[in-house]
């Protein structure tokens, strides 16, 4: 290479690393402010989710929930519809610039709980309590909903807030999908996120940390019921009967040696028999006996496969004692699987925001299921951990999600709302 040229190189060189840098410095004066503005907006967030705690709802019908949601929308350059069928809120944020769509998702239910839990915005319904902290998720995507509309005008594209009723075991999601909540914005997202926020930090130490993993995040499950029809008598004389108990007996005790022998070992299934039933008394064989199981696995092929050998076996089983075993095996959600991209969009956002130590990758998935695995089933995305443990309780001795005296703490707002919202900022721009 001449002078001249090598010259040239290095100063092409030299103005190359330069626009990075600026690039960079740009993004992050960007990202302060987004984060700052999040801060800012923590007092509201705090008194939207004190006002949803105060009275939860179950299931798909959510009409206070449903208002509130309404409310705190209200005035954003948002296009707003709610469910046909279900109390479900879906609102779109078109950009100021033409782009792709990008989905993010909260749930909006409670639990069948009886609230324990000390704090002065207690539930004041009996046996209903947000245990599992769906109002912050819906809060802090009120947040990202409001960090967003604030930034049309820099949006390539559109932005889709998915407030689902019906995640505790109503299959929400899957309603929003059939009303069309993936076509929402003229076209399927091509990215949808969401959190789940911990009253006990599930592993993090720091309230707003963040955690997720790649592959498999929550597993897909399933409910077995089996009963077992015989023939009655009397203790006295078993062999004029057809006993269903001993043929129960060997069905539960062989389902688990199934796992260990139809399962791959780098593929966990859970199988967890929590219902038996039979008989009225000692002495009488009853005519028929049940029982119900869980039945949880890394990967949705896994479960249908075992649930298939698991009706088999139930049914020689019974054929081999003489009776006859009615099985129903009901798959419930599949497994919620992390795009691999969509994790590190979350590593370099909350790394970006919060610093290094915010953010880090899960060793394992959770044995819990949840119905986002029907949106990310359809689109490419990941659902991050946000710690909520209060700072001055060690998370080792916090009640976890689902307890009647879990508490979770507002300081994971702003965090799940700037997160939610530079998400989506960064996954519109590459695009």
């Amino acid at each position: 290479m001449t002078r001249p040229a090598a010259e040239a190189a290095r100063t092409a060189g030299d103005a190359s690393d330069a626009d990075a840098a600026a690039d960079a410095g740009s993004a992050g004066d960007a990202a302060a402010r987004l984060r700052a503005e999040a801060e800012a907006l923590a007092p509201e967030l705090a008194e939207l989710r004190h006002a949803l705690h105060a009275e939860p709802e179950l299931g798909l019908e959510l009409p206070r929930t449903r208002e509130k949601v309404l409310a705190a929308l209200e005035g954003l350059p948002l296009t707003v519809t709610t469910g046909k069928n279900i109390g479900s809120v879906t609102a779109v944020l078109r950009g100021a610039h033409p782009g792709p769509a990008v989905l993010l998702r909260a749930d909006m239910d409670a639990l069948p709980l009886t609230e324990e839990a000390d704090v002065p915005y207690a539930s004041r319904f009996e046996g209903v309590m947000h245990a599992c902290g769906h109002d912050l998720h819906t809060a802090a995507l009120v947040g990202a909903a409001r960090l967003l509309s604030a930034r049309r005008e820099e949006l390539s594209g559109s932005v889709v807030f998915m407030f689902q009723p019906g995640e505790e075991g109503y299959d929400g999601a899957a309603a929003m999908i059939e009303e069309g909540v993936l076509e929402a914005a003229g076209e399927r997202p091509v990215a949808a996120y969401a959190l789940h926020v911990s009253s006990n930090g599930n592993g993090v130490d720091r309230l707003g940390g963040v955690h997720t993993r790649v592959g498999t995040q929550t597993v897909a499950n399933a409910e077995l019921h089996v009963t077992v029809r015989g023939v009655g008598g009397h203790g006295s004389t078993p062999h004029q009967a057809a006993d269903p108990v001993p043929a129960m007996a060997e069905m539960i005790t062989a389902l688990q040696t199934l796992v260990t022998r139809a399962v791959p070992a780098f593929e966990p299934l859970v199988l967890t028999v929590g219902l038996v039933r039979a008989g009225t008394k000692p002495n009488i064989i009853p005519e028929d006996a049940s029982f119900g199981a869980t039945v949880r696995c890394t990967s949705t092929e896994g479960i249908r496969d075992y649930l298939r050998r698991a009706t088999a076996l139930c049914e020689g089983i019974a054929a081999g004692h003489g009776v006859r075993a009615e099985v129903r095996a009901d798959e419930q959600y599949p497994a919620m699987v992390h795009a691999a991209e969509a994790v590190e969009l979350a590593r370099e956002t909350v790394t970006e925001l919060y610093g290094e130590g915010a953010f880090r990758i899960s060793r394992d998935p959770l044995m819990v299921s949840e119905d986002f695995s029907r949106v990310l089933d359809a689109v490419p995305g990941v659902q991050f951990q946000l710690s909520a443990c209060p700072p001055e309780v060690r998370p080792e001795d916090a009640p976890f999600n689902h307890s009647s005296q879990a508490v979770f703490d507002d300081g994971a707002l702003p965090v799940g709302a700037a997160v939610l919202a530079r998400m989506a900022l960064r996954r519109l721009a590459r695009a």
